[in-house]
């Protein structure tokens, strides 16, 4: 192979499950260059057939090497394809990087010679390694998605990193939680301009200081020394704010469909759940602290009770947490039902009969009939749903490009809940930081339209509560 004479400090050898992952990967590298072996390009057609999301990605990537090759001549491809004018990237965003294409053979060194040259992993990475042979005063970089094949380019020398243009935020523990707790000299330090009235029997409270710039629109503020006071946050403006009590449903008078709030990160969801004007809620976190439950109760409540809503949408992405059972039987409903047992089982704790007779299981299977439909997620795209309350279930799993295809859904009068634990990612590639509820919650938490709640506590059982703390 020519030795490759690029300008700039850094080149990244892409490999193909980045580009798979992301195909606009090849902009995303600033003003360095990116490096595209033959090999990538063979597993990118092998990989292009069929409807699913990796296929179309991996036609997605075709199309851009084409357009960016299209006036492009051979010595143009060999000196390197400018990546700054590419009609992806809006214009702020253009650079002087290059895109190169392997366009010789290669010999692996003395190092690399007992690698299987069968394998493609092993020559992306001699590839990478005598790039670096021939570019001592650059750094070359091998990036992909494969811990395995970024722990064996390590052993070789060879510096990898894993693609971090889709991590949301660095640090999971940074994300928006939707709450804040209120410190208690709080009315001390904040209600010297303060202002209180009514409205439509809401009490609202217009208040000004250090705190109250750094709140977001329908974030919870509340304090926990037994006084009991919450609010959520309406409008900010500079370092004032406008917020709005809470409603406190852990009270019978304030139940929603006969389910009470357990703890005030409950509540809170409720609220979100319950509000008209919030079109997009969010709730994250461990497995028993209600998130199903909370979200199917306000759905029955608003569908069947008040009539805001005309029908409940369940959908969720079907992946195992064990071996596949294989193909299931049935009509659409029919195969996604073993998928929904979280919901039948809610169901049945809502259901209007507590027993195990017949009359109240074949209330909750007419429940399921008549008011909640299940929607498989590979026939979404291109549906619009009107005034309908759709729930997204296992939304971790779930890639931002997916939760966008999902929610761009929505018709007028519809809501979305989205519901997920990070720590349950049974998807390859996706981790806390790139999920997709990871990303709409980042994305969404300025928007007035939207709610997020982070529920810690678990409120399944005491054995499920032990078994997530310490298992």
């Amino acid at each position: 192979m020519p030795r490759l004479k690029f300008s700039g400090s850094r080149l990244f050898v892409l490999d193909t499950n980045v580009l798979l992952h992301d195909p606009t990967s090849i902009f995303r590298f600033a003003e360095h260059n990116v490096y595209i072996p033959m090999v990538v390009l063979e597993e990118l057609d092998n990989g292009k057939k069929g409807m699913s999301e990796v296929a179309r990605n991996a036609r997605q990537v075709s199309r851009y090497f084409d357009t960016l090759m299209e006036s492009a001549s051979e010595e143009d491809i060999i000196k390197g394809l400018p990546l700054g004018n590419s009609p992806y990237l809006p214009k702020e965003e253009r650079t002087d990087g290059q895109l190169f294409f392997q366009t010789g053979d290669i010999e692996p060194s003395t190092l690399l010679t007992g690698l299987a040259s069968s394998k493609v992993d092993n020559t992306i990475v001699s590839i990478a390694h005598r790039l670096q042979q021939d570019n001592k005063d650059k750094l070359v970089t091998l990036v992909s998605k494969d811990i395995n094949l970024r722990i064996k380019a390590k052993i070789l020398g060879v510096h990898s990193e894993d693609y971090f243009n889709d991590q949301v935020l660095d640090d999971l523990e940074t994300l928006f939680t939707g709450q804040s707790i209120l410190p208690d000299d709080f009315w001390e330090s904040h209600d010297k301009e303060m202002k209180s009235w009514q409205e439509e029997g809401r009490t609202f409270y217009k208040i000004s200081g250090p705190l109250a710039s750094n709140w977001v629109v329908n974030q919870f503020v509340y304090l926990d020394d037994g006084s009991g006071f919450s609010a959520i946050v309406r409008e900010v403006e500079g370092d004032s704010a406008t917020i709005e009590l809470a409603k406190d449903h852990s009270t019978p008078a304030n139940d929603v469909w006969g389910i009470t709030a357990r703890n005030i990160e409950q509540s809170f969801a409720l609220n979100l759940l319950m509000d008209p004007d919030i079109d997009f809620v969010t709730l994250q976190g461990p497995a028993g602290t209600g998130k199903t439950l909370l979200a199917l109760a306000a759905a029955l409540e608003q569908t069947i009770e008040t009539k805001q809503y005309s029908e409940i949408i369940v959908t969720r992405v079907t992946v195992p947490v064990g071996e596949d059972i294989g193909f299931l039987p049935g009509t659409e409903e029919e195969k996604m039902n073993p998928w929904m047992g979280a919901f039948t089982d809610n169901l049945e704790v809502l259901s209007p009969s507590q027993s195990n007779d017949d009359w109240g299981r074949q209330a909750t299977q007419d429940i399921l009939q008549k008011w909640l439909k299940v929607r498989s997620l590979n026939f979404m795209r291109g549906r619009t749903f009107i005034n309908k309350f759709v729930i997204i279930d296992e939304a971790q799993n779930l890639t931002p490009k997916q939760m966008k295809t999902l929610i761009t859904r929505a018709g007028p009068g519809t809501k979305v809940v989205c519901l997920g634990n990070v720590a349950q990612i049974d998807t390859p590639y996706l981790t806390e930081t790139s999920s997709g509820i990871t990303y709409v919650v980042d994305h969404f938490k300025n928007w007035p339209f939207g709610g997020h709640i982070k529920l810690h506590r678990g409120e399944r059982s005491r054995l499920a509560d032990f078994a997530s703390d310490n298992l």
